[in-house]
């Protein structure tokens, strides 16, 4: 799949339903970064975007409307006619009624092939990087389009691997978009040699198109002390966890860690927990501690919403950032950190080895006690003395966007 295309096709349904729902986080930011290097490429380019109505075929043009209603979703109009009657006034539904007048084309579901067939030059190529919107349907119509290649990224099969931390429907749903995906693509792009691994594996003997192993780029966070909370106070040595509070992500342990170190020492020596993320699903158990423990506000912080220079200025003074997931696909947030020279603690998953190598310190997702000791080792050190150790004695490669995009573009 290494022709030149006439012209390229962006899928952004992903990103214009996160409209209104905060900050833009893990999977969004990829599709973020795809849209940004597609504009700049040579090749022409059009978006894509699947609505309960049909499809919208947009003009590169119309990110700027994206991106000011992800930013700035109160600038939006009312949603139009069809969600009104159906009382649905949702950020989304305002930013689809925003980009639905710069419509090339528009066309139901069933006509999607038509609409594609007509306004695209023959030759074009699809491309599809938000995981959750890889509708089979969508996938085998894209597919009759004469001449159209497809390109799509898996960011990991945990709902198939880790089923226990998705929602009950996710992996029978996401087992079909990855078999349509393995059986309409031309490409399949994955972010680690893992995740590649991992759908070579669910792909079993049936059908593998070609897979290009890329990993994500990361931009350096900048730090904006000024976007913090007021009165947060950073005088104590403190950690970052990062990420939605879902079973996946761990945050019981990190809490059982505390509680631990609390029955040590006295509350006034201990070191601060931030948690960045917004609450996620099926886990009421840690919400309810979250809301209730009596250390809560006092030496651990939930702190949700954060803008990413208010997460990088967190990030750049942490003692460590703590990841103690279950399960990963490749998780920027440990790159970032990385990138920031802050140290990091994480479970020893393959995705992350592979990532990060040495430059980590590798602890059970199951062991409270052992993350409770490194906590309260690293606390003890000098933070800015650790960092300068760790920077002569472990050599990281962070790759950055441009690369990402200089193995993937002359693929698609």
């Amino acid at each position: 799949m290494n022709a030149s295309p006439t012209a390229r096709l962006l899928d952004i349904t992903r990103l214009v339903s996160r409209a209104g729902l905060g900050p833009l986080t893990g999977v969004d930011r990829v599709e973020m970064a795809y849209l940004s290097a597609l504009e700049r490429a040579p090749e022409p380019l059009f978006l894509l975007c699947r609505t309960s109505y049909g499809f919208l075929l947009l003009p590169a043009a119309a990110a700027t409307t994206l991106r000011l209603g992800l930013s700035n979703p109160e600038t939006l109009p009312s949603a139009g006619w069809p969600d009104r009657l159906r009382r649905r006034h949702t950020p989304r539904a305002r930013l689809e009624a925003a980009l639905r007048p710069q419509a090339v084309a528009r066309a139901p579901h069933t006509r999607l092939a038509a609409m594609v067939t007509r306004h695209l030059p023959r030759g074009s190529t699809y491309l599809n990087v938000g995981q959750t919107t890889l509708q089979p349907k969508t996938l085998a119509r894209l597919r009759r389009v004469p001449g159209l290649r497809i390109a799509v990224m898996i960011h990991d099969t945990i709902p198939l691997d880790f089923p226990q931390f998705a929602r009950a429907e996710e992996p029978a749903r996401f087992a079909d978009r990855l078999a349509a995906a393995l059986r309409h693509a031309d490409l399949v792009i994955c972010n680690s040699h893992a995740t590649a691994a991992d759908v070579a594996r669910h792909a079993g003997s049936g059908p593998l198109p070609a897979c290009l192993v890329a990993p994500l780029g990361t931009d350096r966070p900048r730090p904006d002390r000024s976007a913090l909370p007021p009165g947060l106070d950073l005088s104590a040595p403190y950690f970052v966890t990062l990420g939605t509070i879902e079973p996946r992500k761990n945050h019981a342990l990190l809490l059982d860690s505390w509680e631990q170190i609390l029955r040590q020492i006295p509350e006034t020596q201990a070191p601060r927990l931030f948690i960045l993320g917004r609450r996620g699903w099926n886990n009421h158990a840690t919400f309810q501690r979250l809301d209730s423990a009596p250390y809560m506000g006092r030496v651990v912080h939930e702190l949700a919403g954060l803008s990413d220079g208010a997460v990088a200025a967190l990030l750049e003074h942490a003692q460590a950032l703590l990841m103690p997931s279950f399960a990963e696909g490749f998780c920027l947030p440990l790159t970032e950190a990385a990138s920031l020279g802050t140290p990091i603690v994480a479970t020893p998953l393959a995705a992350v080895r592979e990532r990060l190598g040495d430059h980590a310190t590798y602890v059970a997702a199951d062991a409270s006690s052992s993350w409770a000791e490194k906590i309260l080792q690293l606390t003890a050190q000098d933070r800015d003395a650790q960092v300068a150790l760790a920077t002569k004695t472990t050599a990281i490669v962070i790759p950055s966007w441009t690369e990402h995009f200089n193995l993937v573009l002359k693929e698609m």
